[in-house]
This record gives C-alpha cells, sequence and structure tokens, in this order.
C-alpha cells in the first residue's frame, strides 16, 4: 500500500494542478497540487522504511515516468514536464539520502529530510518551469513568493506529517519522540 500511495500522491498532485486554478493566499502563490507534493515525502519516508533506500530509488525512477506520462497527457508544456522531472529527481534524492543518513527518530527524519526535498523541489520547479526562464508563466517578481508559499504548505504539511506518524507509533507503543 506504501508504494501505491506514493506513485498515486504524485499522479494525483499532477491532475490536481492541472485541473485547479493556483491558491491566492495574500502574497503567495500556490499550486493546488502542492498540497499533495508535501505528502509525496512523507510516502517516500515510508516506502524506504520497508523497502530499503535501493529499492526506493527504483520507486523514484517509476513515479519519474509516471509524472511524466501523466504530464505530457495533461498536456504540460515542455518546460513545465521538464522542471517537474528534475524538481523531482533533486528533491526525491535529497529526501532520500538526507533520511537515510540522519541518526534521529523516524518523526524527525521525515520532518527533516521533507522540508529540505520540499525546498528544492519548490525553488527548481518555479525558477525552471513558471519563470521567464521556462514557460514564464509568473515574472520574476512574482518569483519569490511563489517558492515561499510552496515552501509554506509543504513544511505544514511535513510536520502534520511527522505527528501523525508519530502519534501512531506512540498509539501503537513504539514512541519515536521522547516525551
Amino acid at each position: 500500500m506504501r508504494i501505491i500511495f506514493y506513485l498515486l500522491s504524485i499522479i494525483i498532485a499532477n491532475v490536481v494542478t492541472a485541473a485547479f486554478a493556483p491558491l491566492q493566499l495574500g502574497m503567495f502563490i500556490v499550486p493546488m497540487g502542492t498540497l499533495l507534493i508535501g505528502s509525496t515525502f512523507i510516502f517516500r519516508d515510508l516506502v524506504q522504511n520497508k523497502y530499503g533506500r535501493a529499492k526506493t530509488y527504483l520507486f523514484i525512477f517509476i513515479a519519474l515516468i509516471l509524472s511524466g506520462i501523466v504530464s505530457f497527457i495533461l498536456g504540460d508544456t515542455v518546460w513545465i514536464v521538464m522542471a517537474s522531472a528534475i524538481s523531482f529527481v533533486i528533491s526525491e534524492t535529497a529526501d532520500t539520502e538526507i533520511y537515510t543518513r540522519l541518526k534521529l527518530p523516524i518523526a524527525w527524519r521525515v520532518l527533516y529530510s521533507g522540508i529540505v526535498g520540499g525546498c528544492l523541489d519548490s525553488v527548481i520547479f518555479v525558477v525552471i518551469g513558471l519563470s521567464p526562464i521556462g514557460a514564464n508563466v509568473l515574472p520574476w517578481e512574482a518569483i519569490p513568493a511563489a517558492i515561499l508559499g510552496q515552501i509554506i504548505v509543504k513544511t505544514v504539511i511535513q510536520m502534520f506529517g511527522a505527528l501523525i506518524y508519530n502519534r501512531v507509533r506512540v498509539i501503537n507503543r513504539k514512541p519515536l519522540i521522547s516525551e
């Protein structure tokens, strides 16, 4: 189920981003799919817990292919597909490697690796895909707000994910964060 949730969260994030206009939260611009992208890092961590780092890279590759196919079917521009692929590979790799190397309870590893992955994903995707360098969807003045908006949303999702994950483990008598 972990693998299915991981792959589905990526596919659904692409579909939701294409189907709905971005949220305008004050000065921040947040694509609707961002709400799901934050969860992909959590699901990837759960996949790594069960299957290990080497197999996780196989699932990241499968997710990358599926994401590209879905983006193509949805009619995304080449710049958007390319930005998505580059940001995905870099952010998922960073998340995987940070998660692997941190010697902390799992909930903290989920939080910290996801925040770094989410920040990288946001910066790379917005600059390559949405800025005048790429698809020219946003002017340069809007780029910082777009990046920051995505980082905030992804960080909040990572925090909730880590708290929920920890709570489930505590309920199951396997605490991850010292009380």
